[in-house]
């Protein structure tokens, strides 16, 4: 499993966590943030997925 896959599941934790902490606090800065934290490790995960399916495709 591709490092960017790791990376980008962490940050989208690490984003819900924030977003819903703004949420329950009023705080829209903060839940801006956390959506914005996971949009960025949905896109580093796609690319950690890309470099996986290419490294197994050059396998076969």
């Amino acid at each position: 499993m591709d490092k960017d896959r790791v990376e980008g599941a962490g940050k989208q934790a690490k984003g819900a966590i924030k977003d819903a902490a703004g949420k329950m606090t009023g705080d829209v800065k903060m839940q801006a943030e956390g959506k914005a934290d996971k949009a960025t490790g949905q896109v580093q995960s796609a690319v950690g997925k890309a470099k996986d399916d290419i490294r197994n495709a050059s396998k076969h």
